[in-house]
């Protein structure tokens, strides 16, 4: 693209995100690839799942060639204003509960009530084995 290029906000490029008018945001620049959708290699599905955000991670994360980075060029229609975008929000872990010690106690007496009555048992035959041998 020649020349100084139209600025866009982030609001006008979301709205077109379908198969016959689809804009992407790639590296601060905005593509329409409308006239793109149907030569795609990956299908048009592709590209319509890369509307509505900064496509730039997709397109990174696929490994185009030199040649398809060298076409998108024609598609180029402008910038973003990136004060307009979205902030991502990133996945936080939830915080772990603290180290609860009665949970310990917990399995020390569920491992008491198996064992006991077991032992209860086996010292029942035991008696039972000796006092019968006399």
């Amino acid at each position: 693209m020649d020349g100084e290029q139209k600025l866009f906000h982030f609001d006008d490029v979301s709205k077109h995100s379908a198969t016959k008018d689809c804009w992407l945001i790639i590296d601060g620049k905005v593509y329409d690839v409308t006239p793109f959708m149907d030569e795609h290699p990956g299908g048009d599905e592709v590209l319509l799942a890369a509307t509505r955000k900064d496509a730039t991670n997709d397109f990174e994360d696929v490994g185009h060639s030199d040649s398809a980075r060298d076409m998108m060029d024609k598609y180029c229609i402008g910038k973003i204003d990136a004060s307009t975008i979205p902030v991502k929000h990133s996945f936080a872990l939830p915080e772990q509960p603290p180290y609860n010690p009665d949970k310990t106690s917990d399995f020390v007496i569920k491992i008491l009530q198996f064992l006991v009555p077991i032992l209860i048992l086996g010292l029942a035959l035991a008696v039972r084995y000796y006092t019968k041998a006399e």
